[in-house]
């Protein structure tokens, strides 16, 4: 248990500093944009080249969407944050969920494979919805259905957002079908702490 534990802070904390680091990177391309920096000196070329991969794709997106591209630096900033956390909450789950059954495993109570059954699902809801949201950041990014992990997001995700698409009426031109899957996801983990999962610890980190 102490293993997964350090496993996670190590996730979370490297998740954290990379992060960090690439918005500070756009920070100072946006600071060297400002101040009208040669962007032939070393330095603006290589906060140039080392941020040019994820500010091209935003800045691609705002034009596609018809708005100022100017603004893409606190767009990207924004998304970054989201990713992150969007790490975090994936591997936390993952970890969480082994950290369940290896305690229902290990504490040999006559309610152990129910238990096991209640923290795989459990787990199993909680990565659904994340996949949800992942699915909509990376429609952000106008990522196509080419894109495997894209492909597969749809695929495992689709089940579900289909029929509340068809069913729930847009408003305007948004899609609410997500946050009434979200809902629902989170209706059915409260059932299963409340059910499979009673007198059990529901999380460990």
């Amino acid at each position: 248990m102490l293993a997964l534990a350090l496993i996670y802070l190590f996730i979370r904390w490297a998740v954290i500093a990379t992060i960090m680091a690439a918005i500070l990177l756009v920070i100072l391309r946006s600071i060297f944009n400002y101040i009208d920096v040669n962007p032939f000196t070393w330095h603006a070329r290589n906060v140039r080249r080392a941020t040019d991969p994820v500010i091209m794709p935003v800045r691609r997106m705002l034009i596609a969407f018809r708005l100022d591209p100017k603004v893409a630096p606190f767009i990207l900033i924004i998304m970054l944050i989201v990713i992150g956390y969007l790490i975090v909450q994936i591997a936390g789950t993952l970890l969480n969920t082994v950290a369940g059954i290896f305690f229902a495993v290990t504490v040999r109570q006559a309610g152990a494979p129910i238990g096991i059954a209640g923290y795989l699902l459990f787990g199993f809801l909680g990565l659904y919805t994340l996949s949800i949201f992942v699915r909509i950041v990376m429609s952000w990014f106008g990522t196509s259905y080419e894109n495997p992990l894209m492909r597969f997001l749809i695929r495992f995700t689709e089940p579900l957002l289909g029929p509340l698409r068809r069913m729930l009426p847009t408003v305007g031109m948004f899609d609410v079908s997500p946050i009434v899957a979200f809902l629902i996801v989170w209706i059915c983990q409260t059932a299963v702490a409340a059910t499979l999962l009673r007198g059990w610890p529901i999380s460990f980190f």
